[in-house]
């Protein structure tokens, strides 16, 4: 019997995989394709998502091959340089095909004994007080513990529960394609948008029918969204929308999509949990989607392995969508708001343009850029001082570096003197000081984010106990 079942090996199953090993969970991941995808859906991997490569010591194979790019104004592709700082020692952008991260996370799960099979597609599942039975198209059941659908805005695990997302109104149907050929200015492999600077020819294209009359919208267009789209469609809809076809030939890739933000209402059914596009599906503007999913599996794998391995406090399992469903919320909504901006109409061009002009404002671009990538979030863990709930930044310690110190996925204790309580199980208490932390002790849970922060020793303990539950006994 395994201990989890993922299904879907795209970047958020892959990821969770590895952070289920860390701690010693026995993983199978099944995907129903036999061979992984060569084409890149995703382009980029925003800062939080950096960080928590780096905190599992991953970034340097990902900075080897990728292209970094500064952080600056892409919010609904605005384009404004930054000149201000972030609160983080990665701000950048770095520019990475989606098949080659999940390459990258493919080969750091199955190192540390994740299993992973293709040409497995689930059909069926049931679940019991003991575990979920997961049931392939080949006939073959497979049982354990617990199963995680990470398989895709179409996911099958959420159509087996009865979980169907609720819809909101598409006014708008787009279609993106890259490719080999085009005759306009800009850059396909650059995430969050072209430079019009930039004189090399674009290989990346997209259209929609916002602005254009209905009838021309409309025309050569499949009104069924999962029909895949051909060469003539795209070109038909360029024309309409900008009388013209830019030359383009020879696509490697071609999708379809709308404005479609859904939302499950709930990210766990007994022991069938969702996570990625299985829980929230939004369009790509902003390049969210992949870093999304990767934030929720890193988010959902220790809280998963507390549960499997007997050590979780009432309610941790349960805090994963609490702490994560408005995250995703949030990411719809700007998502749509981007959407709205991207309109050719009088009323929102002239809206884009009023936020141009607000995006000249340090605080105002901060804020966009710190939401779009992820660095702004704070999770609701109660009262307390300002860096609560939030991620630490890559501090400078005396005996290095504090993600150097997390690749492991355990909690830890950052204090710079010894402490009365006693630690035990996944927490790690580190001895040593530094000044930015500005504040004489911090517990990280092993996400990064921060559990407790100040000197009272008590109410360390509590948040130990809160967050650890009998491993901190």
């Amino acid at each position: 019997m395994n201990d989890v079942i993922i299904v879907g090996a795209g970047p958020t199953g892959l990821m969770l995989a590895g952070e289920l090993r860390l701690h010693g969970v026995r993983v199978v991941v099944l995907d129903r394709l036999a061979e992984p995808t060569t084409h890149a859906r995703a382009l980029g991997l925003h800062v939080r998502s950096l960080e928590v490569m780096d905190q599992r010591g991953l970034l340097e194979q990902f900075l080897a091959r990728g292209k970094q790019y500064p952080v600056g104004g892409f919010f609904a592709g605005i384009g404004k340089p930054w000149s201000g700082e972030l609160d983080t020692a990665h701000a950048y952008i770095l520019g990475i095909p989606q098949n080659t991260t999940e390459r990258l996370l493919a080969e750091h799960a199955t190192g540390l004994g994740a299993e992973l099979r293709r040409s497995c597609e689930l059909v069926g599942l049931s679940q019991d007080e003991q575990g979920v039975t997961a049931e392939l198209a080949d006939g073959t059941r497979l049982r354990s513990r617990y199963l995680v659908g990470c398989d895709g805005g179409r996911s099958t695990v959420r159509g087996l529960l009865g979980r169907r997302l609720p819809r909101r109104a598409e006014p708008g149907r787009h279609a993106a394609g890259r490719g080999g050929g085009g005759c306009a200015a800009g850059d396909a492999d650059r995430p969050g948008g072209r430079s019009p600077q930039d004189p090399r020819p674009v290989r990346r294209h997209a259209a929609h029918g916002r602005g254009v009359p209905p009838d021309r919208a409309r025309r050569g267009v499949a009104e069924d969204r999962t029909v895949a789209p051909t060469l003539e469609e795209f070109r038909q809809q360029l024309q309409a929308y900008a009388g013209t076809d830019f030359g383009m030939h020879s696509p490697r890739w071609l999708s379809r999509f709308g404005d479609a933000t859904r939302l499950a209402e709930h990210y766990r059914s007994g022991r069938v949990l969702l996570a990625g596009d299985a829980a929230h599906i939004h369009p790509p503007t902003g390049g969210q989607g992949l870093n999304l999913g990767i934030q929720d599996a890193f988010n959902l794998g220790w809280k998963l392995a507390a549960e499997v391995n007997g050590w979780a406090p009432e309610g941790l399992l349960d805090s994963y969508q609490a702490e994560r469903r408005p995250v995703a919320a949030d990411v719809l909504e700007n998502t749509r708001a981007q959407m709205q901006l991207l309109s050719p109409e009088p009323g929102p061009r002239a809206v884009r343009q009023l936020l141009s002009e607000l995006m000249d404002f340090e605080e105002v671009h901060r804020y966009l850029i710190e939401k779009i990538t992820a660095i702004g979030i704070r999770y609701d863990l109660g009262e307390g001082p300002g860096l609560l709930g939030r991620r630490l930044r890559d501090l400078e310690l005396k005996h290095g570096h504090l993600y150097g110190l997390m690749h492991g996925g355990r909690g830890l204790l950052l204090d710079g003197r010894p402490v009365s309580v006693a630690l035990g199980g996944p927490v790690d208490h580190v001895v040593d000081t530094t000044e930015e932390l500005d504040a004489p002790a911090a517990l990280l849970r092993p996400d990064g984010h921060v559990a407790w922060i100040g000197e009272d020793q008590q109410e360390l303990l509590d948040r130990l106990r809160t967050w650890f539950g009998a491993a901190a006994d």
